[in-house]
C-alpha cells in the first residue's frame, strides 16, 4: 500500500500557478530596476514606448523552455492593456487610471490570477509609471 503518490491534476496546476505568480512578481521588479537605472542614466535616443519594450525584452531574455507559458500570455496582454486602452496623461485622470485598472484586473482574472493583490499592485505600478 506504500505505492507511489501522484499529485492531482488540481494540485499541479495550482502550484504551476503559483510558480506563475512568482515568475511574473520578479520580472515586474526586475523591469522596473531597469527602467529606473535607465531614468537616472538615460539613453541617447528616447524611446516612446519603453517600458513596454523593457519588459518584454526582460521576458525574452528570461524565458526557457521551463517559463510558464502562462506568463508569456500575461506579457502580453500587459501589453494589449498598453496599446489600446491607455492615453497621453491618462495617470492623471481618474477615468484613466479606473479603466487601466478595471482591464488589467480582467486581465488577471483570465488567468485566475484576480485575488493575487500583490500581483495586481505590481502590474499596475509598472504600468503606471512607464506607460
Amino acid at each position: 500500500m506504500g505505492g507511489p503518490k501522484f499529485k492531482s491534476p488540481q494540485t499541479m496546476s495550482r502550484a504551476g500557478q503559483l510558480h506563475s505568480v512568482q515568475f511574473l512578481k520578479e520580472l515586474l521588479d526586475l523591469a522596473k530596476e531597469l527602467l529606473q537605472a535607465e531614468k537616472e542614466d538615460p539613453p541617447e535616443e528616447e524611446d516612446v514606448d519603453r517600458g513596454k519594450a523593457a519588459l518584454t525584452e526582460l521576458f525574452q531574455d528570461v524565458e526557457n523552455a521551463e517559463t510558464p507559458v502562462m506568463v508569456r500570455r500575461i506579457v502580453d496582454d500587459i501589453d494589449e492593456i498598453v496599446r489600446n486602452v491607455r492615453f497621453e496623461g491618462w495617470q492623471h485622470t481618474s477615468a484613466g487610471e479606473r479603466e487601466v485598472k478595471k482591464v488589467l484586473r480582467k486581465t488577471l482574472f483570465k488567468y485566475k490570477l484576480h485575488s493575487h493583490t500583490e500581483l495586481f499592485e505590481k502590474a499596475y505600478g509598472y504600468i503606471r509609471e512607464y506607460y
